[in-house]
């Protein structure tokens, strides 16, 4: 891609997140519940995969890495349409017409987000095309069949016979047989043929066999990085499923369904039934989105969106060029070293690398301790803390919430801990989107194993990250915990940015206690001493924190919050933090995706900023800071600022008191607020511009928490870290002060 070309996306606009600009002169005058102060949620979470999608253009990025950006967006456009284009058509089908925060209607925000949808979409054509002809330059191809060589298509054609063929099952479409069921995402042809000499056209439908079990999308030839998709074969191999018969036509379809269900609470014997029954009817959901190749006949895409209930003109799209883009996360899977980043290797916590005591004495004796994925290792910190628990014969208890999680060292942990006789209990989020049939599984296997499963609480999601285990410390017992911002899986550990917290505060374990007691039974507490819980405190206490920071910036001058999560999106936190602004109130936010508030409106937000990090790895820590008239306080946990997270679920946030954790966090906030490389800031109509360095070489935050974790690791090794924290620290705020200054 040419110098030109890539300057073009360095200023991506939010589609129509836009409000009107407010003059200064009635910004006093206007009322913080005016919906030209609040973006749109749904536009500005497609903004934010516009930002995704420039990674995939972003020259500086390796190819590969470039192909897996251009995989995210297209993954992230399906959920999108199973999620919030299906909630918006449920809310139209409902007769819904209350206006969202921001003012419009369920109507205005369909046809809104369509547009930028398409958008987005011809942005994505031309970035694959362009990824396209540099892959070919490294010898890797996406070829049509018919352009091979002879010899080449009739290995192919045995390969299909033998592996492809089995596990087709063409479906006719007559009178005498109904419309077939279309799969969610599944692709599918849809062929006329005839038999020779005769007049008469017959419709089938064949369904792509796309699975681990079957069959990849992209199909090596010969061994090499020469690709041909798995449709493609089959079209060109047709005569083996159709003997004898000519083909008319052939065409590719795709169909997108409701991912909302509303649960029948009250025909349910038991969550977990109530959630089975759920997935069987996400199934058989609404269809949102029919997607067909250009060239379809124009009677035959007629008729699919009839047979689908769909509005052509509304909810049929044209795919120009490969269907399901996220695919292409095979080729960006692809094992050339030089075409991908760096590999990343974590580093153990400091703390923890070289000591091979048990793990709740090193807590006990040393404080708590911050860890950062995925800069320090998930298995030797989170897995290495429950592993101990489940074979210290001290433990009594361990108590755990999994809303995510993945087959391996954790559930065997808990198992391992259950049959070594401790009382083990663990909340399994059955609602965990898209990760419900998993969590069932492990459920039941749990269960199975004399586990003490609990579904939460009736009505709420539980999406707290938490651990706690009570063990016997000489002659008392102690409470141990982590307390997180990331699901337990070990996966996700290595492509999220989080954080945690191992401790063993008496207050925090008394708060613990009696938070797991209201999970597994009943009555929450009236309060806790130290966390902040949703639904019950969490939201009442930022907005009085951050009516606190008014008071000193009134009194002294010096009010300063920060905030970094993934979602700004609940209306009376938004609402708060344009007051405190407006007040005076430094606010500075790094926000990944959706966000409502407007930074930059003069007399409003005038001197608010709003940053999004878009990196290798996908940010999800969450951050939030109180200067304090400077009895600073910071908080870590799993809430976003979102009225679900906030109003409909159990979310849980920790204080964070040790003066060392606080330099580790003030160090994470410096560092992603001074980047230059893969920050992009968002201006009062809520469009976002990319940071460009002075140095082309620069290193985005991320690259340079890898090297401050290095760092610290080789530190302590020569007794040095807390220097090299301190040091690194002074560092990054003398470049924010330089910057400010300029």
């Amino acid at each position: 891609m040419s110098t030109s070309e890539n300057s073009q996306l360095i200023q991506l606009d939010a589609e129509t997140t836009t409000a009107t600009t407010i003059p200064p002169t009635v910004a006093e005058e206007i009322s913080l519940d005016d919906p030209s102060l609040y973006l749109n949620r749904e536009l500005t979470w497609l903004a934010f995969n516009r930002r995704v999608l420039h990674g995939a253009s972003d020259s500086r990025n390796p190819l590969l890495e470039r192909v897996k950006f251009l995989a995210i967006v297209s993954n992230n456009l399906d959920e999108f349409f199973m999620k919030r284009i299906g909630g918006l058509k449920q809310q139209i089908a409902a007769g819904v017409h209350t206006q969202s925060l921001d003012g419009r209607t369920p109507t205005q925000q369909l046809k809104e987000c369509q547009a930028a949808v398409r958008d987005l979409q011809t942005e994505q054509r031309r970035i694959y095309l362009c990824l396209m002809d540099e892959l070919a330059t490294q010898d890797i191809r996406l070829v049509l069949y018919k352009d091979l060589d002879a010899d080449t298509r009739i290995r192919l054609r045995e390969h299909f016979r033998a592996n492809i063929f089995p596990m087709l099952t063409p479906l006719a479409m007559d009178p005498a047989h109904p419309f077939p069921f279309i799969s969610n995402l599944a692709l599918n042809l849809l062929v006329t043929l005839r038999y020779p000499g005769g007049n008469e056209v017959y419709m089938a439908r064949v369904k792509v066999p796309v699975s681990k079990d079957v069959s990849k999308r992209l199909i090596s030839v010969d061994g090499t990085h020469t690709y041909v998709t798995l449709e493609d074969l089959i079209v060109n191999n047709l005569d083996m499923l159709f003997p004898g018969m000519e083909f008319v036509s052939c065409g590719l379809f795709r169909v997108t369904r409701n991912a909302i269900v509303e649960p029948d609470v009250e025909v349910a014997n038991d969550l977990l039934e109530m959630i089975e029954s759920e997935l069987r009817e996400r199934h058989f959901a609404p269809i949102v989105r029919l997607e067909v190749e250009p060239g379809m006949e124009p009677t035959h895409r007629g008729m699919l969106a009839a047979e689908l209930g769909l509005n052509e003109e509304e909810d049929v799209i044209e795919v120009d060029g490969m269907f399901a883009l996220r695919d292409l996360f095979e080729i960006a899977a692809i094992d050339i070293p030089e075409l991908h980043d760096k590999p990343h290797r974590p580093v153990d916590h400091p703390l923890l690398a070289n000591d091979r005591r048990n793990i709740f004495h090193i807590i006990r004796e040393n404080g708590p301790i911050l860890l950062q994925h995925p800069y320090q290792p998930f298995s030797t910190s989170v897995e290495r803390f429950l592993r101990t628990a489940a074979d210290d014969p001290k433990v009594l208890a361990i108590k755990m919430t999994l809303y995510r999680t993945s087959a391996g060292a954790i559930l065997d942990s808990l198992i391992k801990a259950a049959r070594n006789g401790k009382q083990v209990a663990v909340l399994v989020e059955l609602k965990a989107r898209f990760d419900e049939a998993a969590n069932i599984q492990w459920a039941r296997r749990l269960e199975a194993e004399g586990i003490h499963v609990n579904y939460g609480v009736m009505g709420l999601k539980t999406h707290s990250k938490l651990i706690f285990v009570v063990r016997r410390d000489y002659s008392q017992l102690r409470r141990y915990y982590h307390i997180g911002t990331g699901n337990y899986h070990a996966g996700t550990a290595k492509l999220y940015t989080d954080l945690g917290m191992l401790g063993c505060d008496e207050d925090i374990g008394q708060d613990l206690t009696e938070l797991f007691n209201y999970l597994t039974g009943y009555s929450p507490p009236p309060s806790y001493r130290k966390i902040l819980a949703a639904p019950y405190n969490l939201k009442r206490t930022l907005i009085d924190k951050i009516n606190r920071e008014i008071d000193h910036q009134n009194r002294d001058g010096n009010g300063l919050i920060q905030m970094k999560m993934n979602a700004l999106e609940d209306a009376d936190i938004t609402r708060a933090l344009y007051k405190a602004s407006r007040a005076g109130v430094q606010v500075d936010l790094i926000i990944r995706d959706t966000c409502r508030f407007r930074p930059g409106l003069p007399g409003i937000s005038e001197k608010a900023r709003v940053v999004s990090i878009v990196g290798r790895f996908l940010e999800h820590a969450r951050i939030i800071y109180f200067h304090n008239g400077g009895e600073e306080e910071y908080f870590i946990g799993s809430a976003d600022m979102m009225g679900r997270n906030l109003d409909s679920r159990v979310e849980v946030h920790a204080p964070v008191e040790n003066p060392e954790l606080r330099q580790e966090l003030r160090l994470i906030l410096d560092v992603q607020f001074a980047d230059t490389r893969s920050a992009w800031d968002m201006d009062p109509d809520g469009n976002y511009t990319q940071r460009t360095p002075e140095d082309e070489n620069a290193r985005g935050a991320q690259e340079t928490l890898i090297g401050v974790a290095e760092k610290r690791l080789a530190a302590a090794a020569k007794h040095k870290e807390k220097k090299v924290r301190s040091r690194l620290l002074s560092h990054f705020q003398w470049r924010l002060r330089e910057k400010s200054a300029q």
